[in-house]
């Protein structure tokens, strides 16, 4: 089987996790900004966008080059066997981007790698009409930074944040792998430590933990572009996803919980549950954060509460902030994570975190305050 020279891409703040991810599925890896480099073969690529929690996309890197000139850009293109990868239909677009170079227009930079790509197309083919491109889509980019060209090949379509499960959504919700993100940043262990979002909406964090909990390959109820390609076999894909099933553990208990104070989010966050799954795993409760009792120990809650971005919001979202903080601190063996973009949030919520790691929530500037709880462990005394 052919290697690849691969990425996984991800959102800036979390590319050491998606590293994490990587090495933890036996993959070599290189940690770079919004990307992790490794190598694999078909199946490592169908494995990956099965696997990654955390990843936004599994590029192939189909060549690397410096290019000062259009020229330039056009001759290491097309010197490219493009025949290997795109049979004669490919319907290929290509996006492109450019940071720091001198070839900063990128209608001009696509318009040139596409005809770059076309112009050995047509040689390989014979073909001397234009190419159809009436069969599976290739999604190409160029991306060109400080004057180095990448051009990527897309395996994965819509990107790996959408699981398949979210039936509906709220307001404003959390992508699927950033709250995957955020649950891997915990010291959270399924198998002896309840989990809890008491801010929960339409129940992302529990049933992200819950895939986590239960090792369920996330991307296990989708399809991937790639496997429309005709060197992509459903032989393989299938093993793929057999192996995925067979190391999912169906059977241990676990304690995760989602709660909100909007009945319509918890039924939301329910359906969604359902859809992935998951409904006898999360237990989902409508209730008022700031209201929280409860006499578990050991315990973690991920919260993503309301950042209050518009200044009407400010005072309502400070008091909730204000709310959770009292709540919150009689629970000393718990460790509390709750993300937002608010910078006086630690003043609004009554105490200095333990320590803050800055994380993009989409294109927005957010912190993930953390506060780590002193957990009592019971030793049997024998």
């Amino acid at each position: 089987m052919q290697t690849f020279q691969l990425i996984a891409t991800c959102a800036a703040g979390i590319e050491a996790l998606v590293g994490r991810e990587l090495r933890d599925l036996g993959y070599e890896t290189q940690v770079e900004n919004g990307r992790v480099r490794f190598n694999g073969t078909v199946k490592d690529i169908l494995r990956t966008n099965l696997w990654l929690r955390t990843a936004d996309r599994i590029k192939i890197v189909v060549k690397e080059f410096p290019a000062l000139t259009f020229t330039e850009l056009f001759d290491q293109t097309e010197a490219v066997a493009w025949d290997e990868l795109l049979p004669m239909d490919a319907n290929f677009p290509v996006e492109g981007r450019s940071h720091n170079s001198q070839l900063h227009s990128v209608p001009d930079a696509q318009a040139i790698v596409k005809k770059a790509i076309v112009t050995q197309l047509s040689d390989i083919y014979h073909r001397r009409t234009r190419l159809p491109e009436t069969g599976a889509k290739f999604p190409l980019e160029v991306a060109i930074n400080k004057d180095q060209v990448m051009l990527t090949l897309d395996t994965t379509g819509d990107s790996l944040f959408k699981r398949g499960y979210r039936v509906a959504k709220g307001d404003a919700p959390l992508k699927e792998n950033m709250a995957a993100a955020l649950i891997l940043l915990t010291h959270w262990t399924p198998a002896d430590m309840p989990f809890l979002d008491p801010v929960c909406g339409s129940g992302t964090l529990p049933i992200e933990a819950a895939l986590i909990a239960r090792n369920i390959a996330p991307g296990y109820n989708r399809h991937f572009i790639c496997e429309s390609w005709p060197w992509v076999s459903s032989e393989v894909a299938d093993t793929v996803r057999d192996e995925a099933d067979a190391a999912a553990d169906y059977d241990s208990e676990f304690d995760i919980a989602g709660s909100d104070n909007d009945p319509e989010m918890v039924a939301i966050a329910k359906k969604n549950a359902q859809a992935a799954g998951l409904s006898q795993d999360v237990h989902f409760s409508v209730a008022d954060v700031t209201a929280l009792t409860t006499d578990k120990i050991n315990g973690v809650i991920v919260a993503n509460p309301p950042y209050g971005e518009r200044l009407s919001d400010q005072t309502a979202v400070r008091a909730l902030y204000k709310g959770m903080g009292k709540a919150f601190k009689p629970l000393t063996t718990w460790s509390k994570y709750i993300l937002t973009s608010d910078l006086d949030f630690e003043a609004a919520y009554g105490q200095r975190a333990t320590k803050k790691r800055k994380l993009y929530n989409g294109a927005l500037r957010t912190d993930l305050y953390q506060y780590w709880g002193k957990p009592i462990w019971h030793h049997d005394n024998k």
